[in-house]
């Protein structure tokens, strides 16, 4: 019997260990469990830099950042859009989100609440006004006016600090409106101040060209994505991974360009101009532009902010060179497309969006969008020959020729001697084409945003984006 059970004992040890190790095992982490459930939870804010719903479905810096992350990490995405921006670090801390990406400037305060990942932007806090109200040079000058925040932000947590030295600093923090509607309401001279970020403030100068900058509140700040506190940190080594792979292939790169790279030079006359024609003239002529577009199926904004770059919207607009009509067609492009009538405001506007799609199609087909339309865009106003040269010497400078931000910067020297004598068309004005291209996209995101402003949701809702086809749709979240 001693023998019979000595001869068991090899053979239940070895099951025994199992199911002891197996009850000792260590829980999933953090990243493991997103995968195996196949999904990020990412919670923002609205707003044109973070976050949006736009016709063509969600879009925003920051949903573009989140979406290639879970694209990186092989899940869906989802994202939580709170009502109140306060929510929103909230959420990551008591694991209702993995990660919030909202444009989250690092603070003191804020790290005794989450964790934040490697910072990838750089943003001041400025002191908006509305032109035509006194303009102070600092806080002390304010008099006793209330500068009203939003309820939970880095920026209320700055005029906290700065009261520390400035004890007549008087602001309110706001619970039901977030910096977007802050400046909003100072633009509608509802209150006299805010204080917002400095990419909040160059965006929304387009939409409310009166806001004005007095000056910074802060130092440039670093934005970073922020996770829950704790010993785990997967999904952080995760993060910081996927910011070290698109820093050097260039994705971080081409996103900023995608939303920032043309907003940098702000006219104010020429943008309150803008804004006035949307009203005055765009109606008249907006059902052409819808009608050409649906038949060469192009966006009718985007051919609307070429019409206004080329005539203002004149049909009747002539240039020194003898191109006419709104969209100010040569009289030999106008003969090979049969327009018969240039300043015909129908005519011009068929005859301008078949041209641009002529010109779009003999793309190349490795250029994606919106990249391809930037360089159609180019290639409108300066010709296919020339776009190409410009391309050909952003490789031999060693660019990419398939990337707007790196072609852009070749397109000036097209002007110049000892660049335009290696290409194969010669010399071109290439620094009004790449101005050509960087007005109409301006004018193309106010049309976007006073056409198909961003509705905040009434209620929590997420949006879902597969990492297989990129599409997106609205889901609940149970």
């Amino acid at each position: 019997m001693i023998r019979r059970i000595r001869t068991l004992l090899p053979l239940l040890v070895p099951g025994a260990a199992g199911l002891i190790l197996a009850a000792y095992a260590a829980p999933p982490t953090k990243l493991q469990r997103i995968v195996d459930e196949g999904h990020l939870v990412v919670t923002t804010r609205h707003s044109p830099t973070t976050y949006y719903e736009g016709t063509e479905g969600p879009g925003g810096f920051e949903y573009d950042l989140a979406r290639l992350f879970a694209d990186h990490l092989g899940v869906e995405l989802r994202v939580l859009a709170p009502a109140s921006p306060s929510a929103i670090l909230p959420m990551v801390a008591d694991g209702r989100a993995d990660l919030a990406a909202a444009g989250l400037a690092v603070t003191r305060e804020r790290r005794k609440l989450v964790r934040f990942g490697p910072a990838y932007d750089r943003i001041s806090q400025q002191l908006v006004y509305r032109k035509g109200t006194p303009p102070p040079s600092s806080l002390t000058d304010l008099d006793g006016d209330v500068i009203d925040v939003a309820s939970g932000s880095s920026h209320a947590e700055r005029l906290k600090w700065l009261a520390s030295g400035h004890p007549d600093i008087n602001w309110y923090e706001n619970e039901d409106a977030d910096s977007r509607q802050l400046l909003h309401r100072v633009w509608k001279r509802e209150i006299n101040y805010t204080v917002a970020n400095s990419n909040d403030v160059v965006l929304n100068q387009r939409l409310y060209p009166e806001l004005r900058v007095a000056f910074d509140v802060t130092d440039p700040q670093p934005i970073a994505w922020a996770f829950a506190r704790g010993e785990d940190g997967s999904l952080v080594a995760a993060a910081e991974e996927f910011f070290a792979r698109i820093q050097a292939n260039g994705q971080l790169r081409q996103l900023r360009e995608r939303y920032y790279g043309h907003v940098q030079d702000f006219d104010y006359v020429e943008t309150r101009r803008f804004i006035s024609h949307i009203y005055r003239r765009l109606p008249d002529y907006r059902p052409y532009f819808v009608e050409a577009a649906q038949r060469f199926d192009l966006d009718w904004r985007l051919l609307a902010a070429m019409g206004y770059q080329e005539s203002h919207w004149n049909p009747e607009a002539v240039s020194p060179t003898g191109v006419r009509g709104i969209m100010m067609l040569t009289r030999a492009t106008a003969s090979e497309l049969g327009i018969q009538d240039r300043i015909d405001p129908n005519d011009s506007i068929q005859g301008g969006a078949r041209y641009f799609s002529l010109i779009k199609h003999r793309i190349a087909r490795n250029i994606a969008e919106p990249d391809r339309s930037w360089f159609a865009l180019a290639a409108y106003n300066i010709g296919l020959g020339h776009l190409e040269d410009a391309r050909a010497l952003t490789a031999r400078r060693g660019g990419d020729p398939r990337k707007w931000m790196d072609v852009k910067e070749s397109l000036p020297l097209l002007a110049r001697k000892e660049w335009f004598e290696r290409t194969q068309y010669g010399y071109a004005r290439g620094n009004e084409a790449l101005q050509y291209v960087e007005n109409v996209r301006s004018y193309y995101d106010i049309l976007v945003w006073r056409t198909d402003p961003s509705k905040a949701p009434p209620q929590l809702t997420a949006v879902t984006s597969s990492p297989l086809t990129g599409a997106a749709a609205v889901a609940p979240i149970l």
